[in-house]
């Protein structure tokens, strides 16, 4: 073992390092630095030791935990909150590309439900949806013919099953919004194949298939693939997601744009 900093061993200080994630699920190199009096360098050496050894995800600045692949969603009540500074930027990004008239899917993430707040106000639309919360929200603006997606109804309100499946292939979609439990140049996955298996039959039947991913996200790998990332006609994400994934991604000839916080007004 080495010791640096204030006299305290390498190890017992990624153990601190970990513990304070777990308490805030994100630290940044620089307060880290800080805190434990020594040089940025050696807290990103730290940092990189640790995501080697599956403990954290490191991001443009800092690290977040660790996602498995197997990793339930979210429930419900946290799912579709209030949501994050970085995941209205994504929306209201995502939301400019919808034209007038348009036929739009919205699905069953988190990222998918803050699409509805920032939806133009008046603009007509057609809205497919297999999000029951989503539907509820939609159905109270008459500017907007809401179809929900018929089949099993899951415990989240949700519907991916066989039928739904069956349903949605009756129509042509001009825009369709993609989320995920990771999306990386190894594709775009889900918790449970059968969540990717309608992921699938939404984008055969999309003329535009637009990518949403927070920095949590983007970079990792779910338990199901759905779809390739080279589907994507276009990729939004926050500016804390890691640049190397972000260039992986490019690399594959998928365009990727940065949200901004900044430009975000909640």
């Amino acid at each position: 073992m080495t010791q640096e900093g204030t006299g305290m061993f390498a190890e017992e200080r990624r153990v601190k390092i970990l513990s304070l994630l777990n308490q805030e699920k994100r630290v940044l190199a620089k307060d880290l630095a800080v805190k434990f009096q020594i040089s940025i360098d050696s807290i990103r050496r730290d940092l990189s030791i640790m995501e080697e050894q599956g403990l954290l995800k490191k991001t443009h600045g800092g690290a977040i935990p660790a996602s498995h692949v197997r990793q339930s969603p979210a429930p419900p009540e946290l799912r579709y909150g209030n949501g994050t500074p970085q995941g209205h930027a994504i929306a209201k990004l995502a939301v400019s590309y919808i034209r007038e008239n348009q036929t739009v899917f919205i699905g069953s993430g988190s990222l998918s439900y803050l699409l509805l707040k920032h939806l133009p106000e008046g603009m007509p639309l057609t809205v497919l949806t297999n999000c029951m919360r989503a539907a509820d929200v939609l159905r109270e603006r008459d500017w907007i013919d809401t179809y929900f997606i018929g089949g099993r109804v899951k415990p989240s309100g949700n519907i991916t099953d066989a039928l739904a499946n069956e349903f949605i292939r009756q129509f042509k979609i001009d825009i369709s919004f993609a989320t995920g439990g990771g999306i990386s140049e190894n594709g775009i996955s889900m918790a449970t194949p059968e969540v990717a298996a309608f992921s699938r039959a939404v984008s055969a039947v999309s003329r535009q298939l637009i990518g949403l991913a927070t920095h949590h996200t983007l970079g990792n790998d779910a338990f199901a693939k759905a779809l390739p990332i080279e589907e994507l006609d276009l990729l939004i994400t926050d500016e804390e997601a890691d640049p190397e994934a972000i260039e992986r991604i490019r690399a594959l000839g998928v365009s990727v744009i940065v949200a901004h916080t900044e430009d975000e007004l909640v």
